[in-house]
């Protein structure tokens, strides 16, 4: 009777999880969609958004698959609606959410505490920064650029527009690329430091 009490109850706790990662899942798609904007002083392509904090917060508080099962629906929502890059973006935004999400949670699933949280978001943000770098220099924008036939000079020209240093796709990268997912990386992070302690009782019941 016991091992089916068990049973009965991991089954109804894997259920609860799952109905939360597709809430949190949502939730990303919509601050993907509807509260992305550009900022200034980066080009227009690249729109800050908050849609990876739900993804955090699920492998926060449910662990590292569900921080990815976030970003899958997140991605595939997004392509079904709101699709105009013919699925690059989409990619693109996957992976960006994958080197961030992932190496923070797989760090705070063996450290839960303030620090484990607080060093595993620094790491994903590191590995977001890097990893995108290189996936925009050698992948990302040549692509982008092949399938809309546009020149990659049209792209670094935005870059140059706001600022002055870019001149070739690695200053782009350099100057746009990189900083503008460091700040990312640190705004979603300063926000999950203010809110998880609020939101962690339900992510966890």
């Amino acid at each position: 009777m016991s091992a089916l009490n068990n049973s009965k109850a991991e089954s109804l706790r894997e259920t609860r999880n799952l109905t939360k990662v597709a809430v949190l899942g949502v939730m990303a798609f919509l601050l993907m969609t509807y509260l992305e904007f550009p900022l200034p002083m980066f080009p227009s392509f690249l729109k800050m958004d908050l849609s990876d904090l739900p993804a955090l917060l699920a492998g926060f508080g449910i662990g590292p698959w569900a921080a990815v099962l976030v970003e899958i629906i997140k991605n595939i929502m997004h392509a079904i609606f709101k699709n105009q890059t013919a699925f690059v973006g989409e990619i693109a935004n996957f992976l960006t959410g994958v080197l961030f999400v992932v190496p923070a949670t797989l760090v705070y699933a063996a450290n839960k505490t303030k620090a484990g949280a607080i060093i595993g978001m620094i790491l994903g943000t590191l590995m977001m920064a890097v990893g995108m770098a290189l996936a925009n220099y050698y992948v990302f924008l040549p692509l982008y650029a092949k399938i809309f036939n546009m020149p990659i000079d049209a792209i670094v020209s935005m870059g140059s527009s706001v600022n002055g240093r870019i001149v070739d796709l690695k200053t782009l990268v350099v100057y746009s690329i990189v900083p503008f997912n460091i700040l990312k990386g640190a705004i979603i992070m300063a926000i999950t430091l203010l809110i998880y302690k609020k939101v962690s009782p339900i992510l966890h019941s």
